[in-house]
């Protein structure tokens, strides 16, 4: 059986659940030391963000390292799916996240109040923007190396806390200019946003979990691979998926009757490691289907 995911992936993995959950908890730290300096609503809204990417990635944590088991007994297909589970756990606590913040914010939208030390609330802000923005571009490299669906889901919190801390400096400088009403209203934005996230995250999470097919773009270049080899006639029942790290890829060969069984193995085999080439770690199954003229696809 071919590895689900190569080890520098599971290492790359492994490091940036790590450095999730690292960054959440220093931006928790500081972002609640602010919002206790400021009573601010927008940084309350941040704050809470932060929180629910530390629930997050605490459970992304957890999902990879079960994720990356190798297939057992009981699990003959791997435990990939464990990292869709998690994303859909994640939309949870981020939909949760954003009720309580329209809740909180509508009230304060109706009574605005004058905030303190908006200067710390500020640098606190900016340090939260340059730390959260390196963790992002760190999460980037690891998807485009590893395709992971946890992490995307991960990436996406941050992406999302970017926005979030953008919208709090944003609405910190107005108070300053005595416009009160800005704190709660950019709040507000900064919920609903999330929410938006969360749909995102969900969908994504389902696609996987329902065995959707891997894009049009992958499949087209599992038939430029497999029809490379002139002695193909052609392929058919072309199916595939995703779980976790692992692309699952089946399809039957069509080759000529005449061939024994030997050469017909061997075609397949060839085939099948030119994929192994274009899709390191996935699970392949070909079947080889032999064609006369009197059969259906001949």
């Amino acid at each position: 059986m071919n590895s689900p995911v190569t080890a520098a992936n599971a290492r790359l993995l492994r490091l940036a659940a790590l450095a999730s959950v690292s960054v959440a908890t220093t931006l928790i730290a500081i972002k609640l030391f602010a919002w206790h300096l400021t009573g601010s609503a927008s940084l309350l809204a941040s704050l809470v963000d932060s929180l629910m990417d530390l629930a997050a990635s605490a459970i992304n944590f957890m999902a990879i390292r079960y994720s990356l088991k190798s297939a057992d007994h009981e699990h003959r297909f791997g435990h990939g799916k464990a990292e869709s589970l998690a994303g859909l756990a994640q939309a949870s606590f981020i939909a949760g996240s954003a009720v309580f913040l329209i809740v909180y914010t509508s009230s304060r939208l109706l009574a605005p109040r004058p905030l303190e030390n908006i200067d710390i609330g500020l640098a606190v802000m900016l340090f939260s923007l340059v730390l959260t923005v390196g963790l992002v571009g760190f999460q980037r490299h690891v998807i485009r190396k590893t395709g992971s669906v946890a992490i995307r889901a991960d990436s996406l919190h941050y992406l999302t806390d970017i926005l979030t801390i953008l919208v709090t400096i944003a609405a910190l400088v107005l108070v300053r200019l005595d416009l009160l009403w800005a704190d709660p209203l950019l709040a507000l934005a900064i919920a609903l946003y999330i929410l938006y996230s969360a749909g995102l995250i969900i969908r994504e999470a389902l696609r996987h979990l329902m065995d959707q097919e891997l894009p049009a773009k992958i499949k087209g270049r599992i038939r430029e691979i497999a029809l490379a080899d002139e002695r193909v006639l052609g392929i058919h029942d072309l199916r595939t998926r995703q779980s976790g790290q692992t692309k699952f890829i089946q399809f039957h060969l069509d080759l000529t009757a005449d061939l024994t069984l030997n050469e017909a193995h061997a075609i397949g085999k060839e085939i099948e490691r030119s994929l192994q080439q274009a899709f390191p770690g996935a699970d392949i199954t070909i079947h080889q289907d032999p064609i006369t003229d009197h059969s259906p696809l001949g």
